[in-house]
């Protein structure tokens, strides 16, 4: 029974994440960066962001045997979601702070918006406007978390992947 609410659970945290990526990604390509005050290729985040969105979304809606069998691992294996689940909670938890960090950093320290929007996608919504700490707290770093937590995903997924393809005798 905890194998299947693990991977119950991690579904549900691919979908979100993956989701949360894609709709991230609409701002970036409406805008194009005509109205914010540093200009920038906004093609790169857009793409970044729906290749990782994909990817996510992907994961959750595929059955277990398409998941597991490009890692070498048996479908019914609970380290593979597992694995998963603890890349994706990580790079969320590390974004979550970081989203945080850019909220309450001072305007004097003059952060530079292209590596802000590198790793804080809902940095775009600082400089247009000036959001409160609640919404900061619950809707912009919980974005920013699902955003890298399809980062993680991804990353962790292809490491799976490539780390069986490593290993020789296998």
């Amino acid at each position: 029974m905890p194998g299947r609410a693990i991977r119950s659970l991690s579904r549900i945290a691919f979908f979100l994440c993956g989701a949360t990526s894609l709709f991230t990604a609409v701002p970036f390509l409406m805008m194009r960066g005509a109205e914010l005050p540093v200009q920038s290729e906004w093609i790169i985040f857009v793409a970044a962001l729906g290749l990782v969105g994909l990817v996510s979304v992907t994961l959750a809606v595929l059955p277990r045997s398409l998941i597991a069998k490009p890692c070498g691992k048996d479908r019914d294996d609970e380290q593979l979601f597992l694995l998963l689940l603890k890349w994706l909670g990580t790079f969320a938890v590390i974004s979550y702070l970081v989203a945080l960090v850019a909220y309450l950093a001072p305007h004097t320290w003059n952060l530079n918006p292209q590596l802000m929007f590198s790793v804080c996608p809902m940095y775009f919504v600082r400089m247009t406007f000036d959001p409160s700490l609640p919404m900061t707290f619950f809707l912009l770093a919980p974005m920013n978390a699902a955003v890298y937590g399809s980062v993680g995903l991804t990353l962790g997924y292809a490491r799976l992947v490539f780390r069986k393809q490593s290993q020789p005798g296998r």
